[in-house]
């Protein structure tokens, strides 16, 4: 009697097609679990401060043709993006530690970590002011405070605060290898005839999504988005990533998603931290609160303390807060982040990455030094 091998040969198919379907299905629900941002899973490692100034660090000055000890007062706020497995931070550094705040000249540096803790830093600053066109928004102030985020074809772009000790203006940057920047300008020159150009812009969170295990720029409705600011914030779109165009309100100004609360941990200032990311909640931002010094203050808090807390907006409808905390997650409790140029302490994120199953956040301490906070 011939055997037939036929019923068995389907059979597997049929089973080996629905293992493969639940083996994909569990990676898919294993992953997004995985990339969810929990804010109260974060803990400060001993290693703390992780990045401090360091006088060694000399270069040409590019304006004044001088040797300058580009990092020897202070270095903090830090961004971060992974790159050949690795994390690389971009980090802001001053160079005359006679000056006082908001009188150095601020550079950005650029170091690297196997592990997300430990840091080498590259000798020379990657973005800096220089004789070009863009002189007369960063000198002599600089370029300061960057968030760093990179589009699905490996285009890296920065937006950091251009400032020439008169206005702070909102600038971006590109680089494909993060050592070598081209200059965009201020993103907010070419809209509203120049209403916003000459005002004053900070703190630029574009919203980004993660793709195949990467933290990319993400488009909503065809474009990309960025929240921004400091005494409230508003939401920008643009199609090129740096000609940006601010969402107004009825009278023509500058729309408010959200502002200072009295008696909250961000009575003062809401300022916005790490690129903004689309989880299973909805769009993400963490941003900065700092206390105020009068009778909106929180007594939560020392008076002038920055903090970060959490806003989320409905990921279909940016410009949507579905969820606001009213307390921070990150605050200062370490030593040298209540010294410093900043007294009243400070815990100031700007760098959020998921690099080997962990989340890592990171920030400037008193405007002195660079920290990280690590998920658990």
């Amino acid at each position: 009697m011939k055997c037939d091998n036929k019923f068995p040969t389907i059979y597997l198919k049929k089973n080996s097609f629905k293992l493969l379907a639940s083996l994909l299905i569990f990676f898919s629900c294993s992953q997004k679990k995985q990339f969810n941002l929990n804010v109260n899973d974060f803990y400060k490692p001993k290693e703390n401060p992780i990045l401090k100034a360091d006088s060694s660090f000399t270069f040409i000055d590019p304006i004044s043709k001088q040797l300058i000890k580009w990092q020897k007062a202070d270095v903090f706020n830090p961004t971060a993006i992974i790159k050949n497995d690795k994390i690389y931070l971009l980090y802001r550094c001053e160079d005359n530690p006679a000056a006082a705040i908001g009188g150095r000249t601020s550079r950005l540096g650029l170091a690297e970590s196997d592990d997300g803790i430990h840091f080498k830093k590259f000798p020379t600053p990657v973005l800096y002011p220089d004789s070009s066109m863009f002189m007369q928004y960063d000198y002599p102030g600089g370029c300061e405070d960057p968030r760093l985020v990179q589009t699905e074809d490996g285009l890296y772009v920065v937006a950091y605060t251009s400032w020439n000790n008169k206005t702070a203006r909102l600038s971006i940057a590109f680089s494909k290898d993060l050592f070598h920047w081209q200059k965009k300008g201020p993103a907010f020159e070419k809209k509203y005839e120049k209403l916003f150009l000459d005002g004053w812009s900070k703190s630029g969170s574009i919203i980004t999504k993660m793709k195949n295990g990467k933290q990319v720029a993400a488009k909503i409705n065809g474009k990309y988005w960025m929240y921004w600011g400091e005494h409230l914030i508003n939401l920008a779109w643009s199609n090129n990533l740096y000609n940006w165009n601010p969402l107004l309100n009825e009278k023509g100004g500058l729309k408010s998603l959200a502002s200072p609360r009295p008696k909250k941990f961000d009575s003062d200032l809401t300022e916005c931290g790490p690129p903004a990311i689309i989880t299973d909640k909805g769009i993400v931002l963490l941003y900065n609160g700092k206390n105020a010094v009068n009778e909106n203050a929180t007594t939560s808090l020392p008076e002038g303390t920055y903090s970060t807390g959490e806003i989320i907006f409905d990921k279909n409808n940016p410009e949507k807060v579905i969820y606001r905390s009213d307390t921070s997650f990150l605050k200062p409790s370490l030593p040298h982040e209540i010294t410093g140029q900043y007294k009243a302490g400070t815990t100031f994120a700007e760098g959020l990455v998921f690099f080997k199953s962990k989340w890592f956040l990171y920030y400037g301490t008193a405007d002195s030094f660079v920290g990280v906070a690590v998920s658990k």
